[in-house]
């Protein structure tokens, strides 16, 4: 089975910070591009940020820029995204995805989602 799992979600008041993960099982992560998206509750689904396949390069969403960090161990298998300073408006179902080849790439994979709830 080929998928990809992820974990960190919870809920946190505002200013705090979580870690997401994201896992594959069945298959490696190195030859994929990873991008995280989340939707919100009544909101379209958008892009957070995308990782290369060997870690070189990143984007971020102009709204998560200087708090969210997105990272990757490929020996592990694992991507990361690291979020800072965490806001009610970030409170969404966060989702990772692979990409065949780059971060604009046709999405082969996706996870469940793990929700995030930022609320006082």
């Amino acid at each position: 089975q080929l998928q990809l799992v992820e974990t960190g979600g919870g809920l946190v008041q505002p200013g705090g910070s979580l870690r997401l993960s994201c896992a594959a099982s069945g298959f490696t992560l190195d030859a994929y591009a990873i991008g995280w998206f989340r939707q919100a509750p009544g909101k379209e689904r958008e892009g957070v940020s995308c990782i290369s396949s060997s870690g070189g390069s990143t984007n971020y969403v102009h709204s998560v820029k200087g708090r969210f960090t997105i990272s990757r161990d490929n020996a592990k298998n694992m991507v990361y995204l690291q979020m800072n300073s965490l806001k009610p408006e970030d409170t969404a179902v966060y989702y990772c995805a692979a990409r065949y080849y780059s971060c604009s790439g046709s999405i082969h994979y996706w996870g469940k989602g793990t929700l995030v709830t930022v609320s006082s």
